[in-house]
């Protein structure tokens, strides 16, 4: 079983990975779920609190307290495609968006932002964990986020300036650095998709609605962004 992380600015494409390998039946773990599962375990709004709890988790646990609470989700993930469980815990084959079957061998996982987080990854699943970096320039991404508009800031070019300031503070231009494989994503929408089901060794359904060069945006709702 492969473990498969991403890892890249706001913007780069990180959602639109986690959707053509969820199209493909590929189990997807966000970390960025662990922080609104402990916000709303703490009564507080995940999309008010998000970045508060997430700096509470790792001040109370340690600095990887994200990645240490995401790997049990990975084993978990493993173990259900191993055995044929569904997303919902029913036995049976995986099957894809489109309803075909899927032989599970990957688990990607959504979110990398620090280097203790990778080393966190990288002890737990040797070398059955890759980290991929998804790369396009600051230009790129602030227009693919205006496009996508999920809220008022991702029009904002400041506010992508500052973002990405905070994301490297945490250390994740190093973890980009140490990336074991690099997908350019400047392209169009279906080069870039393709470049990804060809790291996690899927095929394009017929019926793939970026089958042709169309406007940039990526079209998963991963919560934290990217």
């Amino acid at each position: 079983m492969r473990v498969i992380g991403t890892v890249g600015l706001p913007g780069s494409g990180k959602g639109e990975v986690a959707t053509v390998a969820d199209e493909a039946g590929i189990p997807v773990v966000v970390m960025g779920d662990v922080i609104r599962e402990a916000c709303r375990n703490r009564g507080l709004d995940p999309a008010e609190h998000h970045g508060r709890i997430a700096g509470k988790l790792r001040e109370e646990e340690g600095p990887d307290a994200i990645a240490a609470r995401t790997v049990p989700r990975i084993r978990e993930a493993i173990e259900d495609a191993d055995s044929g469980a569904g997303a919902d815990g029913d036995s049976g084959t995986d099957a894809n968006a489109n309803g075909d079957a899927s032989d599970a061998d990957t688990v990607l996982v959504d979110g990398l932002r620090s280097p203790v987080e990778l080393e966190r990854f990288r002890e737990a699943f040797g070398d059955d964990f890759t980290l991929v970096a998804i790369r396009a320039p600051f230009d790129v991404r602030a227009e693919r986020l205006a496009d996508r508009g999920r809220d008022a800031a991702d029009a904002d070019v400041e506010a992508l300036r500052e973002r990405d300031e905070r994301e490297l503070e945490l250390g994740l231009g190093e973890v980009i650095e140490a990336a074991d494989v690099e997908i350019d994503n400047t392209g169009s929408l279906s080069a870039f998709r393709d470049r990804v089901r060809d790291l996690l060794g899927v095929e394009a359904a017929a019926d793939d609605p970026a089958d042709a060069d169309v406007v940039r945006t990526d079209r998963a709702s991963r919560g934290d962004g990217s």
